[in-house]
């Protein structure tokens, strides 16, 4: 039975074992929703007293990495809120200074000060969601999103 084993396992492993003598392990790169060519970049979301917090609506495409900054100018403490959202997608990082966090959820974020943040997340789960601004309700303060 041994042998048995010993040639599955070479079996196994020979495709690795090919990829690994062929190029440097730096050379790879990287495949599926992690590929430079499945990313895109949306528009920043502003947030500031009395301003339209983005000029459209997102369409997004589930398995998509996508990144966005939202800068905050410091004019209010201003939150985003829109937990239905971030519990259809994967959020991969939020960069704050530089400081880069990997949460396992997020259901709203605050600025108190002038800032800026970048995250980047990958759209999963097909639908309408929506940032905004928590207690506002004018369409300004409202981001709708669809993610198909």
């Amino acid at each position: 039975m041994k042998p048995i084993f010993a040639a599955l396992a070479l079996t196994a492993l020979t495709p690795a074992l090919v990829l690994a003598e062929g190029a440097p392990r730096e050379e790879w790169g990287r495949a599926g929703i992690l590929s430079s060519a499945n990313k895109a970049d949306l528009p920043p979301i502003t947030l500031s007293s009395g301003m339209p917090l983005a000029d459209a609506p997102w369409l997004l495409t589930s398995g998509t990495y996508y990144e966005f900054e939202i800068e905050g100018d410091g004019s209010a403490e201003l939150a985003l809120e829109g937990s239905e959202f971030f519990r259809a997608i994967w959020i991969d990082e939020i960069v704050v200074n530089d400081l880069e966090i990997r949460p396992l959820g997020l259901n709203s974020i605050e600025f108190d000060d002038a800032g800026t943040m970048e995250i980047g997340f990958v759209a999963i789960k097909p639908g309408q969601y929506f940032l905004r601004i928590p207690g506002s309700t004018g369409e300004t303060q409202r981001l709708d999103i669809t993610i198909e």
